[in-house]
């Protein structure tokens, strides 16, 4: 093959062109020919490469998007490293092995339960095929699962590594194709419709989610196998969890353990840096945390296991006078004598685990206040102390109607 462009700069700078000659007009056709000419194959590390270099270029990540179905016509058969994607699809339970397996799933509800059914209608209105249409269609609509997980978990990921173009492609048209199924729906709810209409839009809809599974098996899955280490497959297998699974059964666990894992690596992961503090998801410094606390448009105390107080919030808008120099008092002397007894028992109930919450919601002048008590307790259900949360409800309450764009 060596007729074929070898220097990874020249063929990128080729590959750029082609595709600005597919943006001013070329047909996909002469295209792929001379791409089979001069390349004859691809790897996904330069088709994410060329997309970055696109973009930064001044394309907009729309004009790319539109662009992304042709690449996928135009590198279709010819993407060399397809192998790495088979390696982790092996292993049960692994992140790649479950995203493959909801393709596979996927292309089964397009071929089975979708397919068969625009034929018939091409032929003719058929009330059976319509409504086994709008089943395959729901069903279909649960890739919402597939991409959402897709988007917040491995496109982070991705990103951290300067990957930031393929995702931003790939996301357009997942919306794209999200915004067509439902299309798709609110056609077949109607008791009329066009026929022509419904086979052209379903036609159009599968093509297009059959298209982006081909980019995710064979561009963004080897892509990631490339770029992630074992420890972020580990960090997205356990933030992946919350999302669910699309179309397919619960499945086992992955078997990783912390020991197979680069210890070095994962120490950088969990250690604080510059002073923050390490929570559940993510990190801050105190500044921020004091900073957030304050913006919460809530009236926040905390009182500790000990029934002291130990924090309070410090809006802008205060609904409850709460001096700094209750810190440190007994919650039970916070309180007038003829509500001690409530809060008392709220705490007790909180302690002995009897209850979570407790809500109350009372008139203050022109305000409608909503008094709000948690338990706090820690990941082993230890009671670590009270959260009062308060806040003015009046202006929620009067909302009506809908408001989607931003104030002037």
């Amino acid at each position: 093959m060596s007729e074929f462009i070898n220097n990874d700069s020249l063929r990128r700078e080729k590959l750029k062109a082609l595709i600005k000659e597919l943006h001013a007009g070329a047909t996909v056709e002469d295209v792929k020919d001379r791409f089979k000419t001069e390349f004859g194959g691809i790897t996904t590390t330069e088709i994410s490469q060329m997309e970055q270099e696109l973009v930064a270029e001044g394309l907009p990540i729309e004009e790319v998007q539109k662009l992304c179905d042709v690449h996928a016509s135009v590198f279709d058969g010819s993407i060399e490293d397809i192998h790495p994607k088979k390696d982790n699809a092996q292993i049960k339970g692994h992140p790649v092995y479950v995203f493959s397996l909801e393709n596979d799933k996927l292309e089964e509800v397009i071929k089975d339960e979708i397919t068969p059914y625009i034929e018939t209608l091409k032929k003719g209105l058929d009330n059976t095929a319509i409504l086994m249409l709008r089943i395959g269609f729901e069903r279909l609509a649960q890739i919402n699962i597939h991409y959402s997980r897709k988007e917040n978990v491995l496109f982070p990921m991705l990103e951290k590594h300067d990957i930031t173009a393929p995702p931003k492609v790939m996301w357009g048209i997942d919306d794209e194709i999200r915004s067509e199924i439902k299309e798709v729906l609110s056609i077949l709810s109607q008791n009329t419709f066009d026929k022509n209409t419904l086979v052209q839009k379903a036609t159009r809809t599968i093509t297009k989610t059959s298209e982006m599974i081909f980019k995710e098996n064979n561009i963004l899955i080897p892509l990631m196998n490339t770029t992630f280490s074992l420890v972020e497959w580990y960090n997205i297998d356990k933030a992946q969890r919350e999302f669910g699974l699309c179309l397919i059964e619960a499945q086992e666990d992955w078997d990783i353990k912390i020991d197979d894992l680069d210890k070095e690596e994962l120490a950088e992961e969990v250690t604080n840096q510059d002073g923050e503090i390490k929570f559940d998801a993510g990190s801050l410094v105190p500044e921020e945390i004091n900073a957030i606390l304050n913006t919460i448009p809530l009236d926040i105390t905390f009182v500790d296991k000990n029934d002291k107080v130990k924090y309070f919030t410090q809006g802008k808008e205060r609904i409850f006078d709460r001096p700094v120099t209750i810190i440190g008092r007994e919650v039970s002397m916070c309180h007038p004598p003829s509500s001690v007894h409530i809060v008392e028992q709220i705490v007790d109930d909180f302690r002995t685990g009897k209850k979570d919450n407790e809500d109350f919601w009372i008139k203050m002048g022109p305000k409608f206040i909503y008094i709000r008590y948690f338990a706090v307790r820690n990941k082993v259900g230890e009671f670590l102390g009270t959260l009062e949360v308060t806040q003015n409800i009046k202006p929620i309450v009067e909302l009506v109607g809908e408001k989607r764009l931003m104030s002037n």
